[in-house]
């Protein structure tokens, strides 16, 4: 699966890895969604360390979508909950 870090690049994660991140990326949407500022940062890092060391980066070249997005490594919880309404699909908007 490929994994984008915005502001950094895309990773190559093996398949094996979908869950552990499922539940890191559940964690950061729990923060988000609760408006968890404490809970939101630790997140944000946890997930995006995780993806740094179990994916392979991908060439600044290639064009390949992404399966999953994180936000940058310095973005507040407000810059993420506008980044998730900018992308969220019309019916949820």
């Amino acid at each position: 699966m490929i994994v984008r870090i915005l502001g950094e690049g895309q990773y190559d994660v093996d398949e094996r890895h979908r869950e552990r991140l499922g539940e890191l990326d559940a964690t950061l949407l729990h923060a988000v969604d609760h408006a968890d500022d404490a809970a939101f940062g630790p997140a944000l890092r946890a997930l995006a360390s995780e993806v740094r060391s179990i994916g392979t980066v991908l060439a600044d070249d290639a064009f390949v979508p992404s399966e999953l997005v994180v936000p940058f490594a310095d973005a507040t919880l407000a810059e993420t909950k506008a980044l998730l309404a900018d992308t969220a699909p019309p019916d949820e908007a």
